[in-house]
């Protein structure tokens, strides 16, 4: 399969699915203590260093699980976060500082985010840090929840966080090369396509060519096949392969709303629902619909969008008018014939409210 410059939102969870919970340190220690202790003490080691990120894609570009560090004064600004994240992750957990916290509890989540100065954080996870792959990721964040600052991991859950932090008003710090310059790592792909890397040494080449804009569209290979790739190809491997893709194409300014009547429409009698859906796939032409992107977004399913060529190699069965007007294949049946892992058209092309048209592939 070969996509285009691919759209991604995160994964979220129903506030209801989401697991709430305070853990406070056995010990007393008063709010200067616990301060001056973060600051002096830069040896602390864990017996669990290295830890695991248990991600639904289990290689970490997605963080599901999320553990808040907050001094006793920042509580409440802990709260306020947990309460307007609780929609985006499975569960979330705030824990009182004391000086092992993150020792105590690294690799129970995929990203800890820390209420408190950089520099704490950074002296009490380095020495627990092992490899980027399993290690959780770490984003602090100010008191005032001015900034989101990612200091490790940001591929891996980190950036993910600091964006979710957008929402209650903070301003995401991100550093990594390629958002930076405002373009797609191969991470943020995969988690587009439902996707893990299974060969995570690779990135740093495939990252840097995303950079240089020489990293091509993502190549499809279906098996049974045997392959030998050179060091620098990162391999993707679908999470779900049962799972379907919503081909949708619209009409300029449909709203979200309608986006999802849409796919709930074509859903309908499948025997599939909404939590079945792999991703929604799209042409590139139509990459940019604000309605669209914010349908998906509230769905937590990336976008994925395909090239005028590689729709033309999966043109469905029902005549577009657009093949006629504007020489693109109709969007809906060869986006979601192109993306489906079998490559199949479960339901051809409706129409709603003549404003979007989906088709169900898999």
């Amino acid at each position: 399969m070969s996509t285009d410059d691919t759209t991604t939102t995160e994964e979220s969870t129903t506030a209801d699915d989401t697991t709430q919970t305070e853990t406070v340190p056995d010990e007393e220690q008063t709010e200067p203590d616990r301060e001056q202790t973060a600051a002096d003490d830069d040896t602390t080691e864990s017996e669990s260093s290295g830890g695991h990120c248990s991600t639904a894609d289990s290689d970490g570009e997605v963080a599901e699980t999320l553990g808040i560090v907050a001094f006793e004064r920042k509580l409440e600004t802990a709260r306020e976060v947990r309460d307007g994240l609780a929609d985006e992750y499975e569960t979330i957990e705030i824990l009182e500082y004391h000086g092992d916290v993150f020792a105590e509890y690294w690799g129970e989540f995929d990203c800890f985010l820390g209420l408190m100065a950089s520099g704490i954080a950074m002296r009490k996870t380095a020495p627990l840090l092992d490899d980027k792959w399993d290690d959780p990721a770490v984003v602090v964040a100010d008191e005032e929840l001015t900034w989101g600052i990612p200091l490790t991991g940001g591929h891996h859950g980190a950036n993910q966080v600091a964006d979710d932090l957008a929402g209650l008003g903070a301003v995401p710090a991100t550093t990594t090369a390629s958002e930076a310059a405002g373009k797609q790592g191969v991470e943020e792909r995969a988690k587009a396509l439902d996707a893990h890397v299974v060969n995570g040494d690779s990135t740093v080449a495939t990252n840097l060519a995303v950079l240089d804009d020489e990293l091509g569209p993502v190549a499809r290979l279906d098996g049974p096949a045997a392959v030998i790739a050179d060091e620098d190809v990162t391999v993707l491997k679908r999470n779900d392969p049962d799972g379907v893709v919503l081909g949708t194409g619209s009409v300029a300014g449909a709203d979200a709303e309608q986006f999802h009547a849409a796919w709930e429409s074509a859903l309908d009698g499948t025997g599939y629902t909404l939590d079945d859906v792999s991703f929604v796939a799209t042409g590139t032409r139509k990459e940019e619909e604000p309605g669209l992107l914010a349908a998906a977004g509230e769905l937590g399913v990336g976008v994925v969008s395909f090239e005028k060529e590689t729709l033309e190699r999966f043109e469905g069965p029902t005549p577009s008018r657009s093949k006629e007007l504007i020489g693109w294949p109709g969007i809906a049946e060869a986006s979601a014939i192109a993306g489906g892992a079998d490559h199949e058209l479960l339901v051809e092309k409706e129409r709603y409210e003549e404003a979007v048209t989906v088709a169900v592939g898999q």
